[in-house]
């Protein structure tokens, strides 16, 4: 069984090694002790989302509010050559969550919420501000309960105007953008991508679909429009399918 994983600010653990002492500290001791019980003698891993993952003994709980570790290993995992980003629409009834967390799950590096034309949820003024707070605090579980080293950056939202800049800038560095659409004739798995690609960017619309003009708006920016597969996935789904698709053609596994 896999070790409980638990999440530091990234550069926390750097200098660590073996036979070293850290102390977990703040919310993530708090959950430790309070709800997952943690005690003296147990074996945990701390990750900084950047790449490093502590593995260590409990040696003191001290009231919940701090987890004193004996550091056992430092490792530092390699980033990922090719970055794969989910440009996700805002969905009603938090599917839009379901996907992203799915997505961190499955190996999504970044996330970007976009406002679509037919997103029936909308994020304005101050609560766009709460939406990605929202959705950082939905991919740090995903981290932790995937027992990632790696925490998937999360991005301010863009509308469709903007989103059509994030295509073109992504596919002028040599990125890949692939706009998930039920009416595309190219199967994603037809898809050419460069090993030297520095990024895959998966777009997903909402419930209700992209508008022809979104669609014709993607494809102009760079974006190639593809399916899936034969049957038509919700919104909460066909970005962690997508995503899962792309890594398996980049040796992802």
């Amino acid at each position: 069984m896999s070790l409980p994983v638990f999440l530091t600010a990234a550069g926390d653990l750097d200098g660590l090694g073996p036979g070293d002492s850290y102390a977990l500290t703040g919310p993530e001791a708090r959950h430790a002790v309070g709800a997952m019980r943690i005690r003296p003698g147990e074996q945990v891993q701390v990750v900084d989302g950047a790449g490093v993952r502590l593995t260590g003994q409990v040696t003191a709980v001290d009231g919940g509010a701090r987890l004193d570790l004996d550091v056992q290993s430092v490792e530092r995992e390699r980033a990922p050559g090719c970055r794969l980003v989910l440009v996700q629409a805002l969905a009603k009834g938090g599917r839009d969550e379901l996907a992203i967390e799915a997505g961190t799950e499955v190996g999504m590096d970044a996330v970007v919420p976009w406002q679509s034309a037919r997103s029936v949820s909308r994020w304005r003024g101050p609560k766009a501000a709460r939406g990605v707070a929202r959705w950082c605090q939905v991919v740090q579980a995903a981290t932790k309960q995937s027992r990632r080293a790696y925490l998937p950056a999360v991005a301010d939202l863009v509308d469709g105007e903007h989103v059509q800049t994030t295509v073109r800038s992504a596919v002028a560095s040599g990125g890949v953008v692939l706009v998930a659409h039920e009416s595309a004739t190219t199967p994603i798995s037809q898809v050419q991508i460069a090993p030297e690609a520095p990024e895959v960017l998966v777009v997903v619309g909402p419930e209700g679909g992209l508008t022809d003009d979104e669609v014709r708006g993607l494809s102009d920016a760079g974006a190639q429009v593809v399916r899936l597969g034969p049957h038509v996935l919700r919104t909460s789904t066909a970005g962690p399918v997508a995503l899962t698709l792309v890594a398996h053609a980049l040796g992802r596994e």
